[in-house]
Protein backbone atom coordinates (compact mmCIF):
# COMPACT_ATOMS: atom_id res chain seq x y z
CA UNK A 1 0.00 0.00 0.00
CA UNK A 2 1.35 3.46 -0.76
CA UNK A 3 2.08 6.14 1.98
CA UNK A 4 -1.14 7.49 3.30
CA UNK A 5 -3.27 4.78 2.30
CA UNK A 6 -6.44 3.44 3.11
CA UNK A 7 -9.13 0.90 1.97
CA UNK A 8 -11.81 2.49 4.04
CA UNK A 9 -11.93 6.55 3.39
CA UNK A 10 -12.41 8.54 -0.07
CA UNK A 11 -8.92 9.51 -1.09
CA UNK A 12 -9.99 13.39 -0.29
CA UNK A 13 -10.00 12.49 3.25
CA UNK A 14 -7.45 10.45 3.35
CA UNK A 15 -5.30 13.16 1.29
CA UNK A 16 -6.59 16.08 3.89
CA UNK A 17 -6.08 13.82 7.04
CA UNK A 18 -2.34 12.99 6.03
CA UNK A 19 -1.47 16.79 5.00
CA UNK A 20 -3.16 18.07 8.49
CA UNK A 21 -1.07 15.40 10.44
CA UNK A 22 1.90 15.53 8.63
CA UNK A 23 2.19 19.40 7.88
CA UNK A 24 -0.22 21.51 9.89
CA UNK A 25 0.61 19.95 13.15
CA UNK A 26 4.16 21.26 12.76
CA UNK A 27 5.79 19.15 15.48
CA UNK A 28 5.10 15.82 13.69
CA UNK A 29 7.24 17.39 11.40
CA UNK A 30 9.76 17.64 13.35
CA UNK A 31 8.96 14.29 14.33
CA UNK A 32 9.26 12.97 10.60
CA UNK A 33 5.91 11.28 11.24
CA UNK A 34 4.65 9.71 8.33
CA UNK A 35 1.53 7.80 7.84
CA UNK A 36 1.78 4.12 6.06
CA UNK A 37 -2.17 3.03 7.01
CA UNK A 38 -5.34 4.80 7.66
CA UNK A 39 -7.78 2.70 8.73
CA UNK A 40 -11.00 2.86 10.93
CA UNK A 41 -9.39 -0.24 13.42
CA UNK A 42 -5.40 0.70 13.06
CA UNK A 43 -3.39 3.49 11.87
CA UNK A 44 0.35 2.69 11.63
CA UNK A 45 3.13 5.54 10.63
CA UNK A 46 6.99 5.64 10.92
CA UNK A 47 9.88 7.93 11.32
CA UNK A 48 12.80 7.87 10.01
CA UNK A 49 16.48 7.90 12.48
CA UNK A 50 17.95 11.42 12.50
CA UNK A 51 20.76 13.01 14.60
CA UNK A 52 17.91 15.56 16.40
CA UNK A 53 16.28 12.80 17.76
CA UNK A 54 18.81 10.94 20.00
CA UNK A 55 18.33 11.15 23.16
CA UNK A 56 21.66 9.23 24.33
CA UNK A 57 24.56 9.90 22.12
CA UNK A 58 26.73 7.22 23.24
CA UNK A 59 24.53 4.47 22.17
CA UNK A 60 22.70 6.58 19.33
CA UNK A 61 19.12 5.98 21.06
CA UNK A 62 16.07 7.58 20.36
CA UNK A 63 15.16 9.85 22.68
CA UNK A 64 12.12 8.69 24.83
CA UNK A 65 10.29 12.37 24.26
CA UNK A 66 10.16 11.25 20.72
CA UNK A 67 9.04 7.90 21.59
CA UNK A 68 6.50 9.61 23.71
CA UNK A 69 5.15 12.46 21.13
CA UNK A 70 4.93 9.94 18.31
CA UNK A 71 2.56 7.18 20.42
CA UNK A 72 0.54 10.36 21.52
CA UNK A 73 -0.08 11.58 18.17
CA UNK A 74 -0.67 8.26 16.79
CA UNK A 75 -3.71 7.84 19.86
CA UNK A 76 -5.07 10.93 18.32
CA UNK A 77 -4.71 9.91 14.71
CA UNK A 78 -6.55 6.62 15.31
CA UNK A 79 -9.21 8.52 16.86
CA UNK A 80 -9.47 11.11 13.90
CA UNK A 81 -9.99 7.90 11.49
CA UNK A 82 -12.34 6.11 14.30
CA UNK A 83 -14.50 8.93 13.80
CA UNK A 84 -14.27 9.30 10.33
CA UNK A 85 -15.43 6.24 9.87
CA UNK A 86 -18.45 6.44 12.48
CA UNK A 87 -19.78 9.29 9.99
CA UNK A 88 -19.27 7.95 6.68
CA UNK A 89 -22.64 9.66 5.93
CA UNK A 90 -21.07 12.81 6.48
CA UNK A 91 -19.24 15.05 3.47
CA UNK A 92 -15.19 14.75 4.03
CA UNK A 93 -14.32 18.09 5.03
CA UNK A 94 -17.70 17.81 7.76
CA UNK A 95 -15.57 14.59 9.16
CA UNK A 96 -12.60 16.55 9.23
CA UNK A 97 -13.85 19.88 11.15
CA UNK A 98 -14.91 17.47 14.01
CA UNK A 99 -11.45 16.87 14.81
CA UNK A 100 -10.99 20.61 16.29
CA UNK A 101 -11.90 20.00 19.94
CA UNK A 102 -9.79 16.47 19.97
CA UNK A 103 -6.89 16.76 22.71
CA UNK A 104 -5.05 14.37 25.08
CA UNK A 105 -6.66 14.06 28.31
CA UNK A 106 -4.02 10.96 29.95
CA UNK A 107 -1.21 9.34 28.48
CA UNK A 108 0.66 6.76 29.67
CA UNK A 109 4.22 5.29 27.67
CA UNK A 110 6.23 2.06 28.81
CA UNK A 111 9.56 2.10 27.45
CA UNK A 112 10.60 -1.74 27.27
CA UNK A 113 13.87 -1.90 25.11
CA UNK A 114 16.03 1.45 24.01
CA UNK A 115 15.65 2.44 20.55
CA UNK A 116 18.25 2.33 18.35
CA UNK A 117 18.47 1.67 14.40
CA UNK A 118 17.37 3.33 11.03
CA UNK A 119 13.70 3.34 11.38
CA UNK A 120 10.76 2.95 13.64
CA UNK A 121 7.37 1.96 13.03
CA UNK A 122 4.06 2.75 15.32
CA UNK A 123 0.71 1.65 15.66
CA UNK A 124 -2.29 2.58 17.33
CA UNK A 125 -5.78 1.63 17.74
CA UNK A 126 -9.01 2.64 19.67
CA UNK A 127 -10.68 0.53 21.70
CA UNK A 128 -13.46 2.21 22.85
CA UNK A 129 -14.79 5.69 21.16
CA UNK A 130 -17.66 7.46 23.14
CA UNK A 131 -19.44 10.20 22.55
CA UNK A 132 -16.72 12.33 24.71
CA UNK A 133 -13.84 10.73 25.74
CA UNK A 134 -11.78 7.54 23.02
CA UNK A 135 -9.47 5.19 24.77
CA UNK A 136 -6.15 4.31 22.86
CA UNK A 137 -3.71 1.72 22.67
CA UNK A 138 0.05 2.17 20.81
CA UNK A 139 2.67 0.10 19.94
CA UNK A 140 6.37 1.38 19.16
CA UNK A 141 8.14 -0.80 16.94
CA UNK A 142 11.79 -0.95 15.61
CA UNK A 143 12.80 -1.78 11.87
CA UNK A 144 13.03 -5.37 12.44
CA UNK A 145 8.93 -5.15 14.43
CA UNK A 146 10.44 -5.71 18.44
CA UNK A 147 8.34 -4.23 20.12
CA UNK A 148 9.98 -0.86 22.28
CA UNK A 149 7.54 0.83 23.79
CA UNK A 150 3.75 0.32 24.32
CA UNK A 151 1.41 3.25 25.27
CA UNK A 152 -2.38 3.88 26.48
CA UNK A 153 -4.29 7.00 26.10
CA UNK A 154 -7.94 8.87 26.61
CA UNK A 155 -8.60 11.84 24.28
CA UNK A 156 -11.06 14.31 24.48
CA UNK A 157 -13.29 14.07 21.47
CA UNK A 158 -16.05 16.73 22.60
Amino acid sequence: MPLCASRLFEPEFVQSLCEIFETHIAFNQVLGLQIDELEAELVQAHITMRPELIGHFTHQRLHGGVISATLDAMGGLAVMAAIGARHLDEAPATRLARFGKLGTIDLRIDYLRPATGPRFSATAQVLRLGSRVASTRMEFLDADGRLLSTGAGAYIVS
